[in-house]
């Protein structure tokens, strides 16, 4: 049974998958094509507690998508925005304002299709030969993030089941390559990680 679908992408996998810019991703949040979201731990709010995904206002936080992130790594959101709702919510507490880096921000993942298939931003351009069955493209991209970020896999067996698993959890109906066109695929890949070894 294939993993379920992804629920969140960080905005440096969105801005990869598209191709565009974290500016581009800002400017389209701040005019409301989509929301920039994340995780807060509980806030106070009232006599009740928040917690969980909210959405984020870019222009509060413009600063971070500028040089990625530039001087600011992290800046104050003074409003939040319970996913779903159309009301900013003022944080006025002790502990307010909420900090925010480039790192926490999210757009889920129905956010992500919703905006692909309106804007059809996936469309390749036609070709003379068949459409790629799966997105390399966007795996490549992901094992670039990985790499650079912990490190290259321990095995090849290892780095097989990595791409397995972002298939799984990417391809619009869950369709994994067979193993034996992820060892053709990456072969490569690992044999050039491997240096001189």
């Amino acid at each position: 049974m294939p993993l379920p679908p992804r629920a969140f992408f960080t905005i440096q996998e969105t801005a990869i998958r598209w191709g565009c810019s974290l500016d581009e991703l800002a400017g389209w949040a701040a005019v409301g094509k989509l929301d920039i979201a994340m995780a807060i731990q509980p806030v106070q709010h009232g006599a009740g507690v928040m917690s969980g995904f909210v959405a984020v206002p870019v222009t509060d936080i413009l600063g971070l998508f500028r040089n990625n992130g530039g001087d600011a790594a992290r800046l104050a959101a003074r409003r939040i925005r319970p996913l779903g709702q159309e009301d900013w919510i003022w944080l006025s507490g002790p502990a307010d304002p909420i900090e925010v880096s480039l790192d926490d921000l999210l757009i889920m993942s129905d956010d992500v299709h919703q905006f692909e298939t309106y804007h059809d931003v996936l469309r390749r351009s036609s070709g003379t030969g068949a459409p790629n069955r799966y997105d390399w493209e966007g795996l490549f991209a992901m094992l670039i993030r990985r790499v650079h970020f912990e490190g290259v896999p321990a095995t090849q067996a290892e780095l097989i089941a990595i791409a397995q698993e972002w298939f799984a959890e990417n391809s619009p109906n869950g369709e994994v390559p067979d193993e034996r066109t992820l060892r053709r695929r990456l072969g490569p890949i690992w044999r050039s990680l491997q240096g001189d070894a």
